[in-house]
């Protein structure tokens, strides 16, 4: 069995050398400032379907980006050849772009006192040295667990594996450099329960820095097992207002509508109903959103954003309060603020209610529900983040007294994001990370379910 090493082609070195030949070329030619990111990765994914191997993918990529700036014109090119010539074209080639470009004023590289010159290891690279044998046994394992689950579990769409290690150098010419290898593997498995009109799909994954934080795959299998069984007989409702707790995957989503409509880009281009809301009550009082970019083995942690600003720490929302927006360079100085060291998106990103108690399970919050809609799905992207417009179809279980009574599909549900966030009654301890976002099963007040 030939072991796959996941060894990068080059070392942090080899890829700092290169940074600094491109940022001396770029001067040469009469760039007032350049920055440059090079990156490479290797990964392995094998998805297998009722026991077969459907893909396997090994990809290597790597790529150089370069941009430029001519007093406030600035210029950008990519190339994936590390050649010397290759390297020198590409600084031509942003520099001639840069040239031709319309002067910005609030185009150019972060300022040198907001830089990370001395970054921390958080812990971030944890080799898996998996070959596509063993990727396919796992998958199988997950795969098999929930066809045993229970007979009904009729087919799949598959069982997935993937690990992927990177790593990368950011230089500018303002005396940062700095970068680190990073990795990301995970467990997917989506199997199909029923028959006939009552086929029903779900699906359960995990995602981890480390292999060793994985759950088991036979675990991950069993579970998606239950959900996709959990959903046979599933039947529409009748249009109503009434309560809807999102499950904690889902509630993830919430964060992502928060994050994106506080963001710098949509803030500058007035794309956003929080636009000028900094300091005003959005959600209800007793809701808070932290920012963590140091914790250990964080999927979203970093020791500096894409444009090598330190991240700090940071409450966004305190007691319902807004206290900062998601900041680039760029988008803080159109706005004539400083950046936040969001470049690249949020980081570690955490939404909890002082209301919360300990004992606030999955099951606590079905019965903060009470009667209502408990949501597992969400379809579409039907949200207007110009007026906070929110509508998308959905699926779920219809809940009474706290007991779930049977699952539903076809249905949308509709509100307003301000309605929704300033209507939060409740945060579960049921807590899930979806990417860079951590969040319980969140209970909102009401919502308008359009059924049959």
């Amino acid at each position: 069995m030939v072991v796959q090493r996941h060894v990068f082609l080059h070392t942090q070195m080899q890829l700092k050398n290169i940074a600094a030949d491109i940022l001396r070329y770029a001067k040469t030619l009469g760039a007032t400032d350049a920055a440059t990111e090079i990156s490479e990765s290797d990964g392995l994914s094998v998805l297998v379907r009722r026991g077969k191997v459907e893909t396997i993918e090994h990809n290597h990529n790597k790529i150089i980006g370069v941009t430029l700036f001519i007093g406030q014109k600035r210029g950008n090119a990519s190339t994936s050849d590390f050649s010397p010539t290759a390297l020198r074209d590409t600084v031509a080639a942003a520099y001639d772009i840069a040239r031709f470009t319309a002067e910005d004023n609030c185009a150019g590289l972060a300022e040198a006192d907001l830089l990370e010159m001395h970054p921390s290891d958080l812990d971030l690279f944890h080799p898996w040295t998996l070959d596509t044998e063993g990727a396919i046994n796992i998958a199988n394992r997950a795969e098999q667990a929930a066809f045993d689950t229970d007979p009904q579990i009729c087919n799949s769409e598959g069982a997935c594996v993937s690990t992927q290690h990177a790593q990368f150098i950011l230089a500018t010419s303002r005396g940062f450099v700095g970068g680190y290898p990073y990795s990301c593997h995970s467990i997917s498995c989506a199997p199909i329960s029923g028959s006939g009109q009552q086929m029903q799909r779900d699906n359960w994954y995990m995602t981890c820095r480390s292999a060793s934080d994985l759950a088991m795959p036979e675990e991950i299998g069993r579970y998606a097992a239950e959900r996709a069984l959990a959903r046979i007989g599933a039947r529409r409702l009748s249009t109503r207002r009434c309560p809807v707790l999102f499950e904690a995957p889902l509630a993830v989503s919430i964060l992502d509508a928060f994050v994106q409509a506080t963001s710098g880009g949509a803030l500058y281009r007035k794309m956003s109903f929080l636009t000028d809301s900094f300091g005003k009550l959005i959600f209800s009082p007793h809701i808070q959103v932290y920012e963590d970019p140091h914790v250990l083995r964080g999927l979203g942690s970093a020791p500096f954003d894409s444009e090598g600003v330190r991240t700090t720490k940071r409450e966004v929302v305190r007691d319902g309060i807004l206290q900062g927006y998601f900041l680039s360079t760029y988008s803080a100085r159109k706005l004539g603020l400083k950046t936040t060291g969001n470049a690249g998106g949020s980081h570690n990103l955490s939404l909890t209610s002082t209301l919360t108690c300990e004992d606030d399970n999955f099951q606590a919050m079905l019965y903060k529900l009470g009667t209502g809609l408990l949501l597992t799905e969400l379809m579409g992207q039907g949200i207007n983040f110009v007026t906070g417009d929110y509508s998308r179809g959905a699926s779920g279980f219809w809940v009474e007294d706290g007991q779930i009574q049977y699952p539903v599909e076809e249905i949308t549900v509709a509100s307003t994001l301000q309605q929704m966030f300033s209507q939060i009654v409740a945060i579960g301890t049921d807590k899930v990370i979806r990417g860079t976002k951590k969040t319980g099963s969140i209970l909102i007040d009401q919502m308008m379910i359009a059924g049959q």
